[in-house]
Protein backbone atom coordinates (compact mmCIF):
# COMPACT_ATOMS: atom_id res chain seq x y z
CA UNK A 1 0.00 0.00 0.00
CA UNK A 2 1.03 3.60 -1.24
CA UNK A 3 1.99 5.64 2.17
CA UNK A 4 -0.23 8.72 2.70
CA UNK A 5 0.92 11.86 4.87
CA UNK A 6 0.03 12.37 8.41
CA UNK A 7 -2.93 14.82 9.29
CA UNK A 8 -1.98 17.75 11.07
CA UNK A 9 -2.23 16.17 15.07
CA UNK A 10 -2.24 12.52 14.47
CA UNK A 11 1.48 11.86 15.00
CA UNK A 12 1.05 12.54 18.74
CA UNK A 13 -1.80 10.28 18.71
CA UNK A 14 -0.11 7.77 17.21
CA UNK A 15 2.95 8.08 19.36
CA UNK A 16 0.99 8.01 23.10
CA UNK A 17 -0.95 5.06 21.25
CA UNK A 18 2.55 2.84 20.05
CA UNK A 19 3.95 3.66 23.98
CA UNK A 20 0.19 2.91 25.51
CA UNK A 21 1.62 -0.93 24.81
CA UNK A 22 5.32 -0.91 26.43
CA UNK A 23 8.44 1.32 26.39
CA UNK A 24 10.27 1.58 22.78
CA UNK A 25 13.22 3.23 21.14
CA UNK A 26 12.69 5.96 18.16
CA UNK A 27 13.24 3.54 15.56
CA UNK A 28 10.64 0.62 17.35
CA UNK A 29 8.19 3.62 17.74
CA UNK A 30 8.31 4.48 13.50
CA UNK A 31 8.70 0.90 13.08
CA UNK A 32 5.60 -0.08 14.95
CA UNK A 33 3.45 2.26 13.94
CA UNK A 34 4.57 1.59 9.60
CA UNK A 35 3.64 -2.15 10.83
CA UNK A 36 0.20 -1.20 12.26
CA UNK A 37 -0.85 0.66 9.36
CA UNK A 38 0.52 -2.01 7.17
CA UNK A 39 2.86 0.97 5.56
CA UNK A 40 0.36 3.27 5.07
CA UNK A 41 1.66 5.77 7.54
CA UNK A 42 6.08 6.05 7.22
CA UNK A 43 7.15 8.26 10.03
CA UNK A 44 10.67 9.63 9.58
CA UNK A 45 13.06 10.99 12.00
CA UNK A 46 12.51 14.55 10.64
CA UNK A 47 9.07 13.94 12.22
CA UNK A 48 9.49 11.96 14.76
CA UNK A 49 12.37 13.24 16.74
CA UNK A 50 10.60 16.72 16.82
CA UNK A 51 7.63 15.29 18.00
CA UNK A 52 8.93 12.85 21.02
CA UNK A 53 10.59 16.22 22.25
CA UNK A 54 7.34 17.93 22.05
CA UNK A 55 5.01 15.59 24.08
CA UNK A 56 8.14 14.90 26.69
CA UNK A 57 8.11 18.39 27.01
CA UNK A 58 4.51 18.80 27.69
CA UNK A 59 5.36 15.30 30.41
CA UNK A 60 3.03 13.18 28.45
CA UNK A 61 6.35 10.68 27.92
CA UNK A 62 9.32 10.16 29.63
CA UNK A 63 12.99 9.13 27.58
CA UNK A 64 15.27 6.96 29.59
CA UNK A 65 18.67 5.49 27.89
CA UNK A 66 19.23 2.00 27.57
CA UNK A 67 21.03 -0.53 25.42
CA UNK A 68 19.49 -2.25 22.19
CA UNK A 69 20.26 -5.88 21.22
CA UNK A 70 22.89 -5.48 19.04
CA UNK A 71 24.82 -3.06 22.03
CA UNK A 72 23.98 0.14 20.80
CA UNK A 73 23.02 2.80 23.29
CA UNK A 74 19.41 4.28 22.45
CA UNK A 75 16.62 6.33 24.68
CA UNK A 76 13.63 4.42 25.11
CA UNK A 77 10.26 6.38 25.68
CA UNK A 78 7.57 5.36 28.12
CA UNK A 79 4.00 6.89 28.66
CA UNK A 80 3.26 8.81 31.43
CA UNK A 81 0.54 9.18 33.73
CA UNK A 82 -0.59 12.76 32.37
CA UNK A 83 0.51 10.51 28.98
CA UNK A 84 -2.19 8.47 29.98
CA UNK A 85 -4.74 10.67 30.10
CA UNK A 86 -4.20 12.59 27.34
CA UNK A 87 -4.27 9.72 25.27
CA UNK A 88 -8.06 8.93 26.60
CA UNK A 89 -8.71 12.33 25.68
CA UNK A 90 -7.56 12.17 22.38
CA UNK A 91 -8.67 8.98 21.81
CA UNK A 92 -12.19 10.32 22.24
CA UNK A 93 -11.61 13.44 20.71
CA UNK A 94 -10.58 11.03 17.20
CA UNK A 95 -13.75 9.06 17.41
CA UNK A 96 -16.02 12.56 17.04
CA UNK A 97 -13.72 13.89 14.23
CA UNK A 98 -13.49 10.15 12.10
CA UNK A 99 -18.06 9.82 12.65
CA UNK A 100 -17.93 13.30 11.51
CA UNK A 101 -15.69 13.11 8.07
CA UNK A 102 -17.45 9.67 7.36
CA UNK A 103 -21.05 11.17 7.55
CA UNK A 104 -19.48 13.61 5.31
CA UNK A 105 -18.17 11.52 3.02
CA UNK A 106 -21.04 9.43 2.83
CA UNK A 107 -23.63 12.15 2.24
CA UNK A 108 -25.04 11.71 -1.38
CA UNK A 109 -24.21 14.89 -3.98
Amino acid sequence: MKPVELLQGTLDLLILRTLELRPLHGVGISDRIEQVTRGVFLVGPGSLFPALHRLAEKGWIEGEWGELENGRRARFYALTRPGKKRLAIEKKNWRKVNTAMNQVLAEEA
